[in-house]
């Protein structure tokens, strides 16, 4: 059994804090909510992972402000009420401010998805979209249950993402670092030697010395260009060519993945908004939105078309030809047996699985391609100062 510390709030809106024993986060919830305390978060033992419905991951985070909300709306608290005692527990002062606007929207008359576009850098148009589709049908509370499980998947695949491209990234950082701490202090010592001595260099020790010499006298040279390279670069993505161009660029270099990665995202935000009761032509919009690549964000424009003309969407994505072939077979059977939702939450699920083998087996790739990329360079160069080394015992006594 682990001791969980929590906090939450009783019925009448008082903050109660304190521990409670438990094998795991989800029996400790339960046996809050039968003590008649709603949990609003649970904190894992010291040294475990945390993970799951109650995690905190930064500043005025969404999500621990959706989960929180659904979990006081699910206990039956009203809106008002429930906002309120976010304010006292809220650890974000900016969140604690976003939430006190709200609240004042909300007493001069304002809808709860009026008082959110008021603040879009924190609640997009997916997110108020949602909670409108939830106020009109008077099942606020579902639709935020269905909001809080889509940002945590959104957030598992963003943390998983990033956690497999750590190692490649500290790798290729040392592994740099060392090459330019070679080239930069390390040879240039043994190049003076060498113009002392009078002594004609093997050409890989010239190649490597004329590599040193630009480095260290041209350096200056080469940020400026990479610098300005990267600015007229990131200039033309921002316009909608460069941005177009540079999105079909990635997706033949790496369509694979990107099509995986655009799938689970569009499906998933897709089948949330249809089961929130979002209409189709409203959602197709959104899960444009949502989309990164603009390759295949403009698609979707055609299955729009096609949704207003009594097509629906599995054939006009089908005529689209940007999405995997299961996927367009799993949402023509949800079509079909009128189970769309349903089946886009599938797919979403079946490509966000799909995505992390696809990650795995790719880091897994990329991690002895980067040491042999690493051991070949720092190899050349070591090869290039002993030829040279060698090369002394050839000089006339």
């Amino acid at each position: 059994m682990a001791v969980f510390s929590y906090k939450g709030t009783t019925p009448d809106g008082t903050i109660v804090e304190g521990s409670i024993e438990a094998a795991d986060e989800h029996i400790a919830v339960e046996r809050l909510r039968n003590s008649g305390v709603i949990p609003l978060k649970v904190a894992a033992p010291r040294g475990a992972a945390r993970a799951g419905f109650f995690s905190r991951s930064g500043k005025g985070d969404i999500l621990t402000f959706t989960s929180e909300l659904s979990s006081l709306l699910g206990a039956g608290l009203p809106l008002d009420r429930s906002l309120n005692i976010l304010t006292d527990i809220s650890e974000s002062p900016e969140m604690k401010g976003i939430i006190k606007s709200i609240m004042k929207s909300i007493r001069e008359g304002s809808a709860f998805s009026d008082a959110l576009i008021k603040h879009p850098k924190t609640f997009p148009k997916l997110y108020v979209n949602m909670i409108r589709a939830g106020e009109a049908g008077g099942v606020l509370d579902v639709v935020l249950e269905k909001l809080n499980e889509f940002l945590e998947s959104a957030k598992e695949l963003k943390d998983h993402l990033f956690s497999a491209l750590i190692y490649p990234i500290i790798l290729l950082g040392t592994g740099g670092m060392s090459i330019i701490v070679l080239l930069v202090y390390v040879l240039p010592k043994f190049s003076a030697i060498f113009a002392e001595m009078g002594s004609t260099m093997p050409l890989p020790t010239q190649i490597i010395i004329g590599i040193s010499n630009t480095f260290k006298y041209y350096w200056w040279m080469m940020l400026a260009g990479m610098v300005g390279l990267w600015i007229v670069m990131a200039n033309y993505i921002r316009t909608d060519e460069g941005r177009y161009r540079w999105d079909a660029f990635k997706l033949r270099l790496m369509g694979d993945l990107i099509r995986k990665i655009e799938t689970a995202r569009f499906a998933r935000t897709l089948g949330t908004l249809l089961q929130s009761g979002v209409p189709l032509l409203q959602a197709l919009h959104n899960s444009k939105d949502i989309i990164n690549n603009r390759v295949i964000a403009a698609s979707i424009d055609a299955v729009t078309k096609g949704a207003k003309e009594g097509k629906g969407i599995a054939l006009p994505l089908t005529n689209a030809n940007v999405l995997p072939p299961l996927a367009l077979s799993m949402i023509k059977v949800g079509e079909e047996t009128g189970q769309l939702d349903v089946m886009l939450l599938k797919v979403a699920s079946t490509y966000e699985k799909g995505l992390r083998v696809a990650i795995k087996r790719f880091i897994s790739f990329l991690e002895p391609a980067l040491i042999l990329g690493m051991g070949l360079v720092i190899g050349f160069i070591v090869m290039a100062m002993l030829m040279a080394i060698f090369s002394i015992t050839n000089l006339p006594m």
